[in-house]
């Protein structure tokens, strides 16, 4: 997400709206989803209902996975390792270019050059 003026303001990965639909229990005890109903996994997707983007960041100030378009791929990758984040924002000078997906990056690393 960026603010008015297109500056990174945070970012909103899948593995986030996950955790928001996994109750907190589960979350802790993993092995509670084999005995959960379908009927109650089927709430589980009535949570998204009206919910806005704001309600599912981050209540504190994280800090934003941003690299400079001259990063090197591993400079991308220890950041996004470092913050457990799988999307950085690409910036040159104040402004986006575009962003990197950690599937990717490890594209470009995997593949054959």
């Amino acid at each position: 997400m960026v603010d008015e003026k297109g500056k990174p303001h945070s970012v909103l990965p899948a593995s986030q709206v996950v955790r928001f639909l996994v109750p907190s229990y589960v979350q802790d005890d993993p092995s509670l989803a084999r005995v959960i109903e379908e009927s109650l996994a089927d709430q589980v997707a009535d949570k998204l209902a009206g919910l806005t983007v704001r309600k599912l960041l981050p209540s504190e100030p994280v800090e934003l996975p941003v690299v400079n378009h001259d990063d090197t791929v591993l400079e991308v990758a220890a950041l996004m390792a470092r913050l457990r984040c799988p999307l950085v924002a690409v910036m040159k000078d104040k402004e986006i270019l575009g962003a990197i997906t950690a599937s990717r990056l490890l594209e470009q690393v995997v593949s054959p050059h």
